[in-house]
Parts: C-alpha cells; structure tokens; sequence
C-alpha cells in the first residue's frame, strides 16, 4: 500500500523485494542507485540466488554501493564481477584500526558497487576483554558481573534460540530485567524489545546474532559473549554494537575450557593479544580438550554446513 505513490528510496531484503516485483507493487526499471549494505552476508547461503535474481532485474546503466565492515574471499569475487572502474572508500578509525562502524565502500557506473575490509580491526574506542570460566559457572558469573559494575545496559550474545530463552528466564527470574532477542518473534515483538532497550527500560538482552548486524543502540556500554561466535568476522560485527560513533566501549567474551582453542582463532585473525583473566570466586576447573588430529580449527559445538553434508552423503564404495 506504501508503495502505490511511488517512492524515492526503497528498503528491503532481497527475498521481499523479489516478492514485491512478483506482484506488481513495484518495478525497477528506473533505478538510479543499488545500495548492498552488509554485502558479506547478502552472500550467505539463502540469500546469494536472489540477490543475482535481484541484479537481473536491474537497468544496467545505474550506479551500485556495496558496503560491507569485512572483506573476504566471496565479497572480493562479487565486486570483481559487478565493478567497473569502481572507486574504493576506505573510512579508517583512530590509529589506522578499522572501525565496524566505519565501513569501507566502493561504488562505480553500469554494475561498480563497493567495499570493503579485509578482518577489520574493532575500533580503539573498545576495550576488549577474555575471562576464563567454566561452562556450568557462565550464568552465576554473569549475574555476579551485573550485580557489581552495575552497568545500565547489557547485550548478551548467545548461540542459540535455546540459549537466549533460557538465560534471559534465568536472569529474570533473579531479578533482573532481561528479556530474549531472536528470529522466532514476531517483528512487532523485536520492535519493542529494541524500544524497551534503548529506552532503558530493559538492562538485559539476551540475543543470537540476530543482533549482531544493522541495529544501532546509542551508547550501549557493554558487549557480552555468553557463547563465542563461530567467526572472526561475527566477532568483529558482535563487539561493534558497543564503541559506536567514537563513545567509549567494553567487549566481554567468557572462554570456557571447550572453547579456548577457537577463542585463540578468533584472537589470530583479528590480531588480538588478550590474556585469559580470571574473575576471583570463579576461577575455572574444567582442563581444555585434547587437541584435534590433523590440526584442524575449532568451530564450535554446533556442526558446520559442511559437516552437515558430510554427514547425509551416502558412503563411498570401494
């Protein structure tokens, strides 16, 4: 209905614009500019087949933005594909770190786009720390983190919807007002969760890395990893909800004994030094696991696609 008086800018996903397109409610034969904001996640699984069923729609006289805070291999093979004669923006922080939010761009006429950053640096403004814990003392230690520092707002990234459900309702029920962030709620519910937040009327939320991406909270104080993420990169996107616009910011990552060889990863693609603190009263117990054979990462407990796959494929015969 929005859209029957026309319209300057557009906003959408990829699969709702294709949806509007395939009912008539808009038409993109006269579009000037295509902006790709998180250009490395419109690469994701899900979203590559339509964001190419998005461009064949488009007039190829146009000029097209691509931003993206990291730039890895497909992000690169994109913009090889679609740039011509592209111009490159890089907006550095501070002491030559990247800032997440200070996004690297490229743009061009008939298909140019933009940006890029290879495993950006989060910005200086951020303080980041590691504590070593383990597993089973995660709740009672972030519980005892709230209660001391007294931080009027905290966002807590977990791994699962599981997870984000059951610490927010354990937090809860301790008193303190959190709530669960994640893709199962409605839109209204995310809404108004964000609302609350912002509006200090929540202290606590407990998120996927639903949250991790496009949502700015202005001078949120506090970044949590309740679960490491599985990436350098969500890494980098996670902790820069906090330290945004040059405030000051603190990033915390618990480390759990399982956890310590991919937290070393993440530490060497990000080119952080961050020694393992320890909070007194919770000090860890738990001894790491033995080393993989054949040297391989760590991801994390959840399966890959890959191994997915591995898994479902039937046997080879001899």
């Amino acid at each position: 209905m929005g859209l029957r008086g026309g319209a300057d800018v557009l906003v959408a996903t990829p699969g709702r614009l294709l949806d509007l397109v395939a009912h008539n409610a808009v038409q993109l034969g006269q579009l000037k500019h295509l902006v790709l904001d998180e250009a490395d996640r419109l690469l994701d699984a899900g979203f590559a087949d339509e964001l190419q069923r998005v461009l064949a729609l488009l007039p190829a006289q146009r000029q097209t933005l691509l931003f993206s805070a990291t730039f890895d291999a497909a992000v690169a093979a994109l913009a090889q594909a679609l740039l011509h004669e592209p111009l490159r923006l890089s907006v550095q922080a501070k002491h030559a770190e990247r800032a997440e939010h200070g996004d690297q761009a490229e743009h061009g006429e008939h298909g140019g786009q933009a940006g890029h950053a290879e495993h950006s640096s989060p910005p200086a403004a951020i303080e980041q720390r590691a504590l070593a814990v383990d597993e089973a003392k995660r709740l009672a230690l972030l519980r005892h983190l709230i209660a001391t520092h007294a931080w009027p707002r905290v966002l807590v990234f977990v791994a699962t919807r599981y997870a984000c459900e059951h610490v927010a309702g354990k937090l809860f029920k301790a008193g303190i007002q959190a709530t669960a962030f994640h893709g199962d709620m409605s839109q209204g519910g995310r809404q108004n969760v964000l609302a609350a937040f912002k509006a200090g009327r929540l202290q606590v939320v407990v998120t996927t890395d639903l949250a991790s991406r496009g949502i700015d909270i202005a001078l949120l104080p506090v970044v949590l990893n309740y679960d490491l993420p599985r990436s350098a990169t969500d890494y980098t996107h996670r902790i820069g909800r906090t330290g945004r616009a040059g405030a000051q910011g603190l990033a915390l990552s618990f480390v759990t004994a399982h956890a310590q060889a991919h937290w070393l990863l993440i530490c060497k693609r990000t080119d952080l030094q961050l020694p393992l603190e320890l909070v007194p009263g919770f000090e860890p117990l738990d001894t790491p696991p033995a080393p993989m054979p054949g040297g391989g990462g760590i991801k994390g407990k959840r399966p890959s696609k890959k191994d997915k796959l591995r898994a479902l494929a039937p046997p080879t015969q001899p």
